[in-house]
């Protein structure tokens, strides 16, 4: 298994990761330590433990806005796909309808050719 080290708040970590994930640990691991610093920046020196408790609770307060706005956007999609249905069965009721009523006009001018055919024969004999 691979291992990473990684520097947060001014401290190394060996950390073991799967393999392939060697880049990613170290993104999220500098993600994490921005966010210390920033934190840091903010607040002074109010403690390694306390800025990386804040630090935590910021990120998890991130992750739960992403997932709440991943939720409303999946409502969304679904919202969208039940309106695409609807309009879909309603294009394919239309093209029946009009389907029908074409069959019905072509039985009607059918209808008038054979008569007018047929006044033409009477007309002539």
């Amino acid at each position: 298994m691979p291992q990473v080290t990684v520097t947060i708040n001014g401290r190394s970590y060996r950390m073991a990761c799967d393999a392939g994930e060697e880049e990613r640990l170290t993104a999220l691991a500098g993600r994490f330590d921005a966010s210390i610093n920033s934190l840091r920046g903010g607040f002074g020196e109010i403690g390694d433990q306390r800025l990386t408790v804040m630090a935590g609770i910021m990120m998890t307060d991130q992750l739960a806005e992403a997932e709440r706005k991943l939720a409303g956007l999946a409502a969304e999609v679904e919202a969208l796909r039940e309106a695409r249905a609807a309009i879909v069965e309603r294009a394919e009721a239309t093209e029946s309808e009009v389907a029908r009523r074409i069959e019905a006009v072509a039985e009607r001018l059918e209808t008038l050719a054979h008569d007018l055919t047929q006044s033409a024969r009477d007309a002539t004999a």
